[in-house]
C-alpha cells in the first residue's frame, strides 16, 4: 500500500460542476508519507467511472 493525497477538481462559472476524477499525489516509496512530487513523490489521474 501507499500513501495517497485525491485532488479533486470543481468548475465554477454560471453553474458549478465537480469533474468526474481528480489528481492522486503518491507516495512511490513504500512506507513514505511524501506525495509531494518536488519531494519524490509521483502522480496519477484519477477518474470516476460509475456513480
Amino acid at each position: 500500500p501507499r500513501h495517497v493525497d485525491l485532488r479533486p477538481y470543481v468548475l465554477v462559472s454560471d453553474r458549478i460542476q465537480i469533474v468526474p476524477g481528480g489528481l492522486t499525489r503518491v507516495a512511490l516509496k513504500e512506507g513514505s508519507l511524501v506525495v509531494n512530487s518536488s519531494q519524490g513523490g509521483g502522480t496519477k489521474d484519477t477518474w470516476v467511472l460509475d456513480d
